[in-house]
């Protein structure tokens, strides 16, 4: 039975958490505010006649999305923020780490008597080393230290499957690495919600579907879910036994609940994002008309979720946006993000009607907030990245390579993404010297490779560290064979199928180009007379032996052709990969350079 859960005192919730059913709430951006008459804002000092509350109650809701394990302060661009200034330029900003992220938390709530910080998913999972190396167990101790109150479940977090992601809520040491302290791992003092992933014998939520927060006579709940394409971007293993149902019918389902036990304030927390018309945080994303700069799936779900929802909280695109996109009764509602990584945070006000139980909507403000570098570092999270920074050095630390420049993983085909193919294939002819090919999805590139050091080793040495960063998965290289007719098809399902309307353009490895003609639709952007291996025509009758990752060999991001390979040969996993290429190919006399990305030409 669902549980509410008491907003003070907020820490070791441990017995609250293991009653409470799951929501989280997580809002982003800004939405105008028509003042209410007697309203409450930050804390509780709106009193009325006879010291009787006001009618108006301001909630605060802080908020972030798709961490992904990024306690230190992400290097590159995944470490900045784009802001608009008001003569029309743009500036870049340096942004996130979770000692910043801390600090910027705790200042928004100070004033704020009634304060929820909820989270959108991706908080563990494609996490760098620090958190990676230990099942990312330090993100979880970090999320309590940040005083998390619920978050939804990301796709990401079923990257070790169910029952891992059973154990980060849970606590208990790890089944196989066991503990890294002498202290037993906790768990979350918050709650994971996944309203949509059932199991698949006894068609139950695998987790709570929503979770109740009230402070004295103020009750907001919060329905979490996750993608329902999760099962087609991670492996097979993680969602094993598990359906994923719709979001939309699966929201509105639990919004009548909640609704029926008398919770009328209601936030949907979707591990699903959108588009936004500009990469820029704090752009209006509702101009010209409400809600018309946001694109992609999470519109759809926007326009159909119950008016009884009252804000979306959203992420997995890694996107900033603040939209008010209309309910199905043409209410105004919010829509927001906060980009990925820690860099931004939302800070959201929603304005409890004590009269209704609802919120009032009119007076809905939202704002994105950047995690600048510019504030104190907190003292706590600092401490909590030493502990396990000392535990991870003798690994991270070790050189595995050098390298003359940034090699980015930014563009249609990035010099990255080239690299990592053709270490890839470098690799798979050790254990076939047949092996024509390797393609690299570029979902499975985390971060780019910079020149400048993130610690003492150096400028231009690749750290284990680094390069656990780009390639945290622990996927194996996998051998099969395909017919040339195969290996065009796998080429043209980058823009056709499940990814026409967002292509997923494999990396690829030396010696194999082609033309990809965007100026086209579907399939037909992918110009087959323009495909060569080694300077020859693709024989549709003909054998080729293709490496890819394990994701990509169990016909992940839609690519199912390649999940009917034959003669599959099993390799070690593609980090390995990685740090045997750049050990070999690299020395800090004669260095990596930046591959030129040349092999796909693109028309548009």
């Amino acid at each position: 039975m669902p549980a509410t859960s008491p907003a003070h005192p907020r820490r070791r919730r441990r017995t609250n958490r293991l009653l409470a059913t799951a929501a989280g709430v997580l809002t982003v951006g800004a939405v105008a505010a028509a003042a209410l008459p007697g309203s409450a804002s930050a804390g509780e000092h709106g009193k009325g006649h006879g010291h009787q509350p006001s009618r108006y109650q301001d909630v605060q809701l802080l908020s972030f999305n798709d961490l992904h394990g990024n306690l230190e302060p992400p290097t590159g661009s995944s470490g900045r923020v784009t802001e608009l200034q008001p003569d029309g330029t743009t500036k870049t900003i340096d942004a996130g780490g979770a000692e910043y992220l801390a600090t910027h938390l705790r200042q928004a709530r100070k004033g704020n008597a009634y304060s929820i910080t909820a989270a959108g998913g991706d908080m563990v999972g494609a996490s760098p080393l620090i958190s990676g190396l230990f099942h990312d167990e330090p993100t979880i101790e970090a999320l309590n230290k940040l005083e998390l109150d619920v978050t939804s479940v990301g796709n990401h977090e079923f990257d070790e499957g169910a029952k891992e992601l059973s154990r980060l809520q849970n606590g208990g040491c790890h089944p196989t690495d066991g503990c890294y302290t002498d202290r037993k791992f906790q768990g979350a003092d918050f709650p994971y919600l996944s309203a949509n992933v059932l199991n698949e014998k006894t068609e139950k939520p695998l987790l709570k579907p929503y979770w109740v927060w009230q402070k004295k006579d103020v009750k907001v709940g919060f329905i979490g879910v996750t993608l329902e394409g999760t099962p087609n971007i991670v492996s097979a293993e993680g969602v094993k036994g598990l359906v994923f149902k719709d979001e939309v019918e699966t929201i509105n389902k639990y919004a009548e609940e909640l609704r029926r036990k008398g919770v009328k304030s209601i936030v949907a927390l979707i591990h699903e994002g959108g588009f936004p018309a500009s990469q820029n945080y704090n752009y209006d994303c509702d101009a010209p008309g409400a809600g018309d700069g946001i694109s992609g799936p999470v519109a759809d779900i926007a326009k159909n979720v119950s008016p009884e929802v009252d804000a979306l909280v959203t992420g997995h695109t890694h996107n900033a946006y603040v939209c008010t996109v209309p309910d199905p009764a043409g209410n105004p509602r919010m829509v927001t993000s906060a980009a990925s990584f820690g860099r931004l945070y939302t800070d959201t006000t929603l304005t409890y009607d004590r009269k209704t139980g609802d919120i009032a909507r009119t007076a809905v403000k939202s704002a994105n907030h950047v995690v600048s570098r510019d504030v104190a570092k907190a003292p706590d999270i600092t401490r909590l990245i030493d502990k396990w920074n000392t535990l991870a050095a003798p690994i991270g630390n070790r050189a595995i390579g050098y390298i003359s420049g940034d090699i980015v993983k930014d563009g249609t085909e990035s010099p990255l993404g080239d690299l990592i193919a053709d270490a890839q294939l470098e690799y798979a002819r050790t254990l076939d010297a047949e092996t024509d090919v390797a393609l690299m999805n570029p979902g499975g590139i985390r971060a780019s490779l910079t020149y400048a050091a993130s610690g003492a080793e150096g400028d231009g040495v690749v750290t284990f560290a680094e390069a656990f960063t780009v390639q945290p998965f622990a996927n194996t290289v996998n051998l099969q064979t395909f017919t040339g007719a195969q290996l065009i098809q796998v080429l043209k399902e980058q823009v056709s199928g499940s990814n026409e309307a967002a292509p997923k353009i494999l990396q690829v490895s030396d010696g194999l180009t082609y033309t990809l003609d965007l100026t086209k639709s579907g399939a037909d952007r992918v110009v087959t007379d323009s495909i060569r291996l080694n300077g020859e025509a693709i024989d549709p009758s003909a054998s080729y032996r293709v490496a890819t990752n394990s994701f990509l060999a169990g016909g992940g991001d839609g690519f199912t052709t390649l999940g009917e390979g034959t003669d599959d040969l099993v390799g070690d996993d593609d980090l390995k990969a990685l740090e045997q290429y750049l050990t070999a190919n690299s020395s800090a006399a004669s260095p990596l350079a930046p591959p030129a990305a040349d092999r796909i030409t693109i028309t548009q």
